[in-house]
């Protein structure tokens, strides 16, 4: 019987879990970016269905792009932004963790043109989004 409740502990608290990452992790996110002309506000919408994760980002110019390529799993979220500048194209790949209402990224830009932010696109970009209000 011991065993059994257990087992039943285990379940419910790994359902619990994933229902944290996955449902957690949809509406806005904001977090606030020093550049070269002060700070900016960047702004996330993501939506989870399952393991899937879409949304966009805008990088507070007021232009969202779509992600893609958008994964959660447990609490590691993954996903990817394209955009097009002059006709060339600049993929930025985002890793990071879900921690209640903060999510963590690093942003690098594929294809050895540095990371994704700070200082003209040298090295990788850390971003702590906080959920908004």
């Amino acid at each position: 019987m011991k065993k059994r409740l257990l087992l039943i502990g285990s379940v419910l608290a790994a359902a619990a879990v994933f229902a944290f990452a996955a449902g957690g992790i949809d509406g806005k996110w904001t977090a606030e970016v020093q550049g070269k002309n002060g700070t900016t506000t960047q702004t996330l919408t993501l939506k989870s269905s399952g393991m899937n994760l879409t949304g966009s980002l805008d990088n507070g110019r007021g232009m969202p792009t779509d992600i893609s390529e958008g994964m959660i799993h447990d609490t590691d979220v993954t996903f990817k932004v394209v955009r097009e500048f002059n006709g060339n194209k600049i993929t930025t790949s985002y890793k990071g963790t879900l921690s209640g209402d903060e999510l963590k990224l690093t942003g690098t830009n594929e294809g050895g043109g540095g990371g994704g932010g700070k200082g003209g696109g040298r090295g990788p970009q850390e971003l702590t989004f906080k959920r908004a209000q």
